[in-house]
C-alpha cells in the first residue's frame, strides 16, 4: 500500500479497558510503578509487534506473528491503538491472559506538533513508531522490533535512519509498487514517481537495526537482487499466508447462511470501500437477471454503505449482505458456500489475501488484470481476468465464469504447483521465526 492514510487524527486519547488484566497494560500503566516492569536479562526480553491500525488484513498479520513468536519460545507484547480496545483480535489477547503474550494499548494517532508531521503522512506514522517503543522501553526490555506493515514509514529511512533507535528490527512491506512497470506488471506509469521511490527504498535497506526486510510481493526480491547497494538488508519474499483449514459441506454452509441451495453466488469479502470495486460491480448487475447472486460480507465504510443501501434494491437476486466483522468460522462458511470470488478490485496494485483465500478453497475468481492480482492470475487457471472494470467487461467475465459452471467445472483449475500453493500459515511462521534468532 503505497496511498498511506490515517483514519482520523485526534489529540485526546480514549478511555481504555480494565487494565486489572495481566495481558493489558494501557498508556497510563506504563507510566506508573505497577508491577508489570520487565527486567533487562536476555531471558526477560521481549519482542514488540507494533501495528497502529487493526483495519482490514493487518489484524490478522499481527495475529500470525504474535503465534510464530510465542511458538517459538520468545515473549511477545502486541502494540495498537486505543481505538481497537474492543477489537475481537485484541480481545482474544486479553481473555487468554498468557503469561508469554500481552497487549499494550496507546495513543498512536494523536500527531504532533510540527509542518513535517502536517506535510507527510510517512512522518507522522514514524513519529507513531518511534513513540510507541520509548513508551515500552520505560518499563520492559525489547531486545526486537516487528513491524508487520512498514510502508507506513519505510521511505523516511531512507533520510531519517531507524525509528528503533539501537533496537534490532524486522518488517514485513505489503504494496511496494515502484518496480511493477519495469519488469512488465500492469500498472500506472510514473517515471520520475517510481525513480525517486526505488532510490529511497534502497537507501533504506541500510537502515540502522534492519535484521532483515520481509516482502510477500515474489517480484520484489528479485528486482532487488539485480541492484542492491552495499551494506543492504537482506530482502525476502514472505508467502502472503491463509491457514490450512479445509471446507465443509457447502449445503451446511448455505443453510447457516440462509442462502438458496440451487443459486450461484459471487462472494465480495474483506473490508468492504471504494477499492473492493464494488460500485462498479453493483452498477454492472444493475437490471439484469442473469448473474450469480452476490454476497458482500465485511465491515463496509460510511459511504460505500450508503452506495449499497442505494443500489442493492436494483439488483435481482438482492444481494446478501453481512455488514460486519467477520469470524474465522463465518469465514469457512462463506467461502464454502459461494461458488466464485470477486477481486476486480479498483487502483489496487499489491497483493490480496482474499486471492489467496479463494485458492485453498478451490474457489475461481474474478480478478483485475493489475499489479499483483494480474500477475498471479495471468494463466486464466485462477478465473477469469478483467481488463478494466466496465459494466460490459465485467458482465462477459461473469458469462465466461458461468460457462464454466454449465461445463462442470465448479472448481478453480491451478496446477499442483501453481506459486500460490506455498503461501500457507507454517511456511510463514517458519519464514519469521528463522529472521527473529
Amino acid at each position: 500500500m503505497e496511498n498511506v492514510s490515517i483514519a482520523r487524527y485526534r489529540n485526546a486519547g480514549r478511555d481504555a479497558p480494565d487494565a486489572a488484566s495481566p495481558s493489558v497494560i494501557d498508556a497510563d500503566a506504563l507510566m506508573s510503578s505497577e508491577p508489570h516492569v520487565v527486567h533487562s536479562s536476555t531471558g526477560d526480553a521481549w519482542i514488540a509487534i507494533i501495528e497502529p491500525n487493526f483495519t482490514g488484513h493487518r489484524w490478522r498479520y499481527v495475529e500470525w506473528i504474535a503465534q510464530a513468536c510465542v511458538e517459538a519460545g520468545h515473549r511477545c507484547v502486541v502494540v495498537t491503538d486505543t481505538e481497537y480496545a474492543s477489537h475481537p483480535a485484541a480481545q482474544r489477547i486479553v481473555r487468554e491472559a498468557r503469561p508469554d503474550l500481552r497487549l499494550v494499548l496507546l495513543d498512536l494517532h494523536t500527531v504532533p506538533f510540527g509542518p513535517h508531521f502536517v506535510a507527510s503522512v510517512y512522518m507522522r506514522f514514524r513519529n507513531f513508531y518511534a513513540r510507541a517503543l520509548r513508551q515500552l522501553n520505560q518499563q520492559m526490555h525489547v531486545r526486537l522490533v516487528v513491524a508487520p506493515f512498514a510502508d507506513y514509514f519505510f521511505y523516511t529511512l531512507a533520510g531519517l535512519d531507524s525509528p528503533f533507535g539501537e533496537t534490532p528490527w524486522i518488517a514485513i512491506v505489503m504494496g511496494m509498487t515502484f518496480h511493477h512497470a519495469s519488469i512488465g506488471l500492469r500498472t500506472p506509469r510514473r517515471p520520475v514517481i517510481d525513480l525517486a521511490k526505488r532510490l529511497l527504498f534502497r537507501r533504506a535497506m541500510r537502515a540502522r537495526g534492519l535484521r532483515v526486510l520481509l516482502t510477500i510481493d515474489p517480484t520484489l526480491p528479485d528486482w532487488f537482487a539485480s541492484t542492491r547497494p552495499e551494506c543492504a538488508a537482506p530482502l525476502n519474499y514472505i508467502a502472503d499466508p491463509f491457514p490450512e483449514i479445509g471446507g465443509i459441506d457447502p449445503k451446511v454452509a448455505r443453510e447457516r447462511l440462509k442462502l438458496d441451495a440451487h443459486r450461484r453466488y459471487l462472494l465480495v469479502y474483506g473490508q468492504i470501500g471504494e477499492r473492493k470495486g464494488i460500485r462498479e460491480l453493483m452498477l454492472a448487475l444493475a437490471h439484469r437477471h442473469d448473474m450469480p447472486c452476490l454476497v458482500i460480507a465485511g465491515q463496509q465504510d460510511d459511504e460505500t454503505r450508503a452506495f449499497i443501501d442505494a443500489h442493492a434494491p436494483q439488483i435481482t437476486p438482492a444481494p446478501v449482505i453481512f455488514n460486519e466483522f467477520v469470524s474465522e468460522e463465518r469465514e469457512r462458511d462463506l467461502f464454502s458456500a459461494c461458488d466464485a470470488v470477486w477481486i476486480g478490485y479498483k487502483q489496487h496494485y499489491g497483493m490480496s489475501g482474499v486471492l489467496v483465500q479463494a485458492y485453498r478453497f478451490g474457489k475461481p475468481v474474478v480478478a483485475s488484470a493489475d499489479g499483483l492480482i494480474g500477475w498471479y492470475c495471468r494463466d486464466g487457471a485462477l478465473g477469469p481476468l478483467l481488463d478494466d472494470l466496465e459494466p460490459a467487461t465485467i458482465v462477459r467475465a461473469l458469462h465466461a465464469l458461468a460457462a464454466r459452471w454449465a461445463d462442470g467445472e465448479s472448481a478453480a483449475r491451478p496446477g499442483s504447483d501453481h506459486f500460490l500453493s506455498r503461501n500457507t500459515l507454517d511456511q510463514f511462521k517458519r519464514t519469521l521465526q528463522a529472521a527473529m534468532t
